[in-house]
């Protein structure tokens, strides 16, 4: 595969960044302490400083404070921002395919917008419409009555369930089923009786979701993905959730029926949300934390159930001192018990 080659110049002009030192050719971009003389590199964090002097970096993306210590340097406000920008210019799309392949099924009723890519053994259902610019990799099942939107990436065995939608600039990882039947069931005298889930999921533009993550439908009505959302691998979304606007989700987070997360909500690795709440806006939710009531806006959160975060660090301080202060308490009782008794006798 063809390496793209550009000069830092260049990199600076793409990326409306000042360069200092002399210029030169860069095919790659790697860690400060494994990039070759071809490559560029960032600094992020104060703490590689010291690796500054011995790296092999042709160019490395840095603050102003530190453009000194290398021989060229692209000057950054925010250099690990710049550095993820650097990345899409190197990025190699995945897949080589283009076209529609005779080996899809795509059913008579179904729309296909123009410059789309259908890899082989994709199946597109009934009354499905496909944006202009999608692109299915294969074993991606579209169901009938779904929408995708333009310029969106579906990786290999992704499943849409019927009536799902799905905005525009959306990229859904390997793995993700959107619009399975919620966990809806009922214990009765006749057993355990499955509620069916009649409604859909919506997923709203430039959405990302990981990989393996599963998206129920609601029972009635609309399960959402807002806008400019998140998502990472394993993640549970339960019947009737809402998720608003640029919210990150981090893996194994699981969210339970009818709650309503608010816009720019960030949930760490493993989180669990209980059903019918409501988390706020702006929320921050640490990782492994039980969510057990609603969380108003602002917040940071931690804990199990969540408290927080200063009452949650106070406790986490507090924890490994638990044994030594437990038998301080029991001598102090002991003594205490001591002191009753003598007291009883002078009496």
């Amino acid at each position: 595969m063809q390496k793209t080659v550009m000069k830092v110049s260049d990199i600076a002009g793409a990326l409306g960044l000042k360069l200092k030192g002399p210029d030169r050719e860069i095919s790659g971009v790697n860690t400060l302490e494994a990039a070759g003389p071809e490559e560029i590199s960032f600094l992020a964090n104060p703490k590689y400083i010291p690796m500054l002097a011995g790296t092999r970096a042709a160019a490395v993306i840095v603050s102003e404070e530190y453009a000194g210590q290398v021989e060229t340097a692209l000057i950054s406000a925010n250099p690990y921002f710049d550095f993820g920008r650097t990345l899409h210019l190197f990025a190699r799309p995945q897949g080589s395919f283009s076209g529609i392949s005779d080996m899809a099924y795509i059913h008579p009723e179904a729309e296909i917008g123009g410059g789309c890519t259908i890899y082989p053994h994709v199946y597109i259902g009934a009354r499905a419409r496909i944006g202009e610019g999608t692109t299915l990799f294969p074993g991606c099942y579209v169901g009938e009555d779904c929408a995708v939107g333009e310029n969106c990436l579906l990786y290999p065995n992704v499943t849409l369930m019927a009536a799902t939608t799905v905005g525009d600039d959306c990229v859904l990882h390997s793995g993700v089923v959107l619009g399975a039947d919620g966990f809806g069931f009922a214990r009765t005298e006749y057993g355990i009786q499955k509620i069916p889930q009649i409604g859909r999921v919506h997923v709203g533009n430039d959405v990302e979701i990981g990989a393996n993550t599963a998206i129920d439908r609601a029972v009635l009505g609309v399960t959402t993905i807002g806008d400019g959302t998140k998502m990472d691998n394993l993640v549970q979304v339960g019947h009737n959730v809402t998720i608003g606007n640029d919210c990150l989700i981090v893996a194994q987070v699981g969210i339970s029926g009818s709650t309503h997360v608010g816009d720019r909500v960030t949930m760490a690795g493993q989180v669990g949300v209980a059903g019918h709440l409501t988390i706020g806006d702006d929320v921050t939710v640490g990782p492994k934390s039980g969510i057990a009531r609603s969380i108003e806006p602002g917040k940071t959160m931690g804990g199990q159930p969540a408290v927080e975060r200063d009452v949650y660090m106070r406790t986490l301080t507090v924890m490994p001192k638990l044994p030594d202060m437990y038998k301080r308490l029991r001598k102090l009782e002991k003594e205490l018990e001591t002191l009753k008794g003598e007291s009883g006798r002078d009496s």
